[in-house]
């Protein structure tokens, strides 16, 4: 069974409280207390790793565990910033753009977005010393981008909605807009809410996701004994992230026509037309965590290299917000007044990731290969919820993921007597879940080039192209699903200063 990240509507929308009555609307909407259903797409979220870099090393395939020296060792190996000689600034600026082709009910809808920032400015401080060498650094990287679009639109034939979904859950949504009725025993004790509704609807929606992660580093390294090195970055963490998903479904084919009620005790529910629901999260996160490294110099042509990223620890205040309307040929249109919003607070642990790497270089030609290994499995949510929920998540967690190598491949070539650098390489990231097959690995192509401009400036571009498959659910599984082929292109901007 295939249970996947891009999961289009994955939480309920409301609560548990089924008084029916008029004058309790105020107070059911009060009540919702399961609105966002936190689960393990946020903690993937958070833990997935991406590819932004800087334009060398993205340029060479993110392979960089074994060279690491210049301000990227911050990213990569924090032990390669004992290689630097002199003290140095750098700085980067990113170009992102995600484009996604969704397949939805034999349609095919194309959706894309952009965003541009600095990514990265830090200094290396190479500080005096008798024999071998001691440098410290500090700077800021903005290390994941959350740059995401998905649009979508099709007519389901079959006999399911979202508005059915809400109903079967009980959900308040459906019965504030006049699209569900509450059912009653002999007793007038209230039961459980129905719908008239059965599908044959055309279905749409559109997602957008932005916001990054960016840390400030403080990194040292020492060289501890000739040609072995090692060091250590610390990572204060912050950013935000904002998701926000539009659907609509429409009785574009007269399913449902004036002679319909909805609710039998609402003349206005005749002839409904659409519903359209609105869901918006936005995230807060700070945290923290610490890289630690160590590079060896096996002689003037190798290099091998080895970290250890240690888990985030990455706190989330997240608010979460729901409006809706419904609408019928009545001339009625019914709306949540006043929309819905959660507020909550809960810690991601995210995996260790252990890497390797080596690079050989000879006559001005370096190529360097990197492996990364995650174990997803390590996910954690470890605060924020009662212990049998929390448990449960972690459990979902350890059910679905598996572990994961992460590889990388890359050279670079100094042109002779010019002062450019050519640079190319491939990543592959492995789908981080159990049953995914090839199609929803990650793979990128890149590309680069540098060039030196006297004694104390040095250029680069950095390019990757990636390509890869998603899916994604707007309610149960497999009901009413997209198919996404996804390409992501980013462009790395840098410099280096020389002092």
């Amino acid at each position: 069974m295939l249970i996947h990240k891009l999961t289009n509507f994955s939480a309920n929308a409301g609560g548990n409280m089924k008084t029916k009555s008029i004058l309790l609307i105020a107070i059911v909407l009060i009540g919702f207390n399961t609105i966002s259903a936190q689960n393990f797409n946020d903690a993937l979220r958070l833990s997935d790793p991406e590819i932004l870099t800087s334009a060398r090393a993205l340029g060479m395939g993110n392979a960089y565990l074994s060279l690491s020296n210049d301000f990227s060792a911050s990213l990569f190996n924090p032990a390669g910033f004992a290689l630097i000689k002199k003290m140095e600034f750098s700085g980067g600026l990113n170009y992102n753009s995600f484009k996604n082709d969704a397949q939805f009910f034999n349609r095919s809808t194309n959706y894309s977005s952009t965003s541009s920032n600095f990514n990265q400015f830090g200094f290396a401080f190479p500080l005096p010393t008798s024999r071998g060498s001691l440098v410290l650094a500090f700077g800021y990287n903005k290390f994941k981008d959350f740059n995401r679009a998905l649009k979508f639109s099709g007519f389901n034939s079959n006999n399911n909605s979202l508005i059915q979904s809400l109903t079967n859950d009980n959900d308040d949504v459906a019965y504030e807009l006049g699209l569900s009725y509450p059912v009653y025993d002999s007793n007038n004790k209230y039961l459980y809410d129905e719908t008239k509704i059965n599908g044959k609807l055309n279905q749409s929606g559109n997602i957008v996701q932005e916001g990054n992660l960016n840390s400030w580093q403080f990194s040292g390294a020492i060289e501890f004994q000739e040609n072995l090195f090692i060091g250590l970055t610390i990572n204060i963490i912050n950013g935000d992230f904002k998701r926000n998903r539009e659907y609509w479904e429409e009785d574009l084919n007269n399913n449902y026509p004036l002679q319909l009620l909805l609710d039998n005790n609402d003349p206005f529910t005749a002839d409904f037309q659409s519903f359209y629901f609105n869901d918006i999260i936005r995230w807060d996160v700070s945290g923290w965590n610490g890289t630690l490294g160590i590079l060896a110099k096996v002689d003037e042509n190798i290099n091998f290299g080895a970290t250890i990223k240690f888990p985030k620890s990455l706190e989330v205040n997240e608010i979460y917000t729901v409006d809706a309307d419904a609408k019928f040929g009545t001339g009625k249109r019914y709306f949540l007044d006043p929309p819905i919003e959660n507020r909550v607070e809960y810690t991601v642990i995210t995996p260790i990731e252990l890497g390797i790497g080596a690079s050989y270089s000879l006559s001005g030609m370096t190529v360097a290969f990197d492996a990364n290994f995650i174990d997803y499995t390590q996910m954690e949510f470890s605060e924020g919820f009662d212990t049998r929920t929390r448990e449960n998540k972690n459990k979902d967690i350890k059910d679905l993921f598996k572990k994961a190598l992460n590889l990388n491949a890359g050279f670079e070539y100094m042109l002779p007597f010019t002062g450019i650098t050519v640079r190319g390489g491939f990543i592959f990231m492995p789908s981080p879940f159990k049953d995914d097959n090839s199609d929803f690995d990650k793979k990128f192509i890149t590309a680069g080039i540098g060039f030196k401009a006297g004694q104390r400036f040095v250029f680069d571009v950095g390019y990757s192209h990636g390509w890869w498959k998603d899916v994604g659910d707007n309610y149960g599984s497999n009901l009413s699903r997209t198919f996404q082929s996804i390409t992501k292109d980013n462009l790395i901007f840098g410099i280096k200063y020389l002092f």
